[in-house]
């Protein structure tokens, strides 16, 4: 089995949410058909409204939702189905085939197939800094940043998402995509996103060495980072 993660772009004309309803309603429900062996919907919709504020522009125009599908083979003819499911619903899609590691994994906030993941889902897109080896920036990553970003932060689920090459053509140029999900209270309190709503002075300093930690593996002034639902509609399974 292997996994794939689509960025996707809404339609000319049409909102955010329009593109979101028809993931969740109509494309998703397409893809099980099709036979995915997981699929997880991440939307931009009004719930996460509040968190506009921690989105980061690189990409422009930036991803409007990101698909994350488990399919038994990801090469081209096996996957054209899915794909052109999904760019049916879009302008645009990019596909990555990934390599996929759950260091917090949701144990608190799950819920039923298809139902909305309780708070809001940090999606962020990055890069490796030019001049750094593969294998050093995983390293730096899986063992220097992500201890911190576990540490510093109030969130229930970590994925970390290594792409491991493009699958689609003119994909932007990504290497990875993390996703981290956090409590409602955390779009708009840094004291809940980086202490859990315990003590503002620390979630100051949580906040100092998150973005240290990030440096070392990303310009975190060039990733792209969009605030989402999360819908899992069918959890992956052989």
């Amino acid at each position: 089995m292997e996994k794939v993660v689509y960025a996707v772009w809404r339609k000319a004309g049409e909102d955010r949410e329009s593109l979101a309803k028809r993931l969740v309603n109509e494309t998703g429900p397409r893809l099980l058909k099709l036979g995915a062996r997981g699929l997880q919907l991440n939307v931009i919709d009004p719930v996460v409204e509040p968190a506009k504020g921690l989105v980061r522009v690189a990409t422009k125009p930036q991803m409007d939702a990101v698909v994350h599908l488990w399919v038994d083979s990801a090469i081209a003819t096996f996957r054209k189905p899915f794909d052109e499911a999904l760019e049916s619903a879009s302008s645009r899609i990019a596909g990555y085939l990934v390599s996929e590691s759950n260091p917090v994994v949701n144990t608190t906030q799950r819920v039923a197939d298809g139902q909305r993941t309780p708070g809001f889902s940090q999606c962020v897109f990055i890069t490796r800094p030019s001049g750094m080896t593969a294998e050093s920036w995983i390293d730096v990553w899986h063992n220097v940043t992500t201890p911190v970003a576990i540490e510093c932060q109030g969130n229930f689920f970590y994925a970390a998402n290594v792409i491991v090459r493009p699958l689609t053509h003119a994909a932007p140029a990504y290497d990875a995509l993390v996703e981290e999900c956090l409590p409602d209270e955390a779009m708009t309190d840094p004291t809940v996103f980086f202490d859990r709503g315990r003590n503002p002075e620390k979630a100051v300093d949580n906040r100092r060495r998150m973005m240290e930690a990030a440096a070392l593996v990303t310009d975190v002034n060039q990733i792209d980072v969009i605030a989402t639902s999360q819908y899992i509609l069918r959890w992956p399974r052989l």
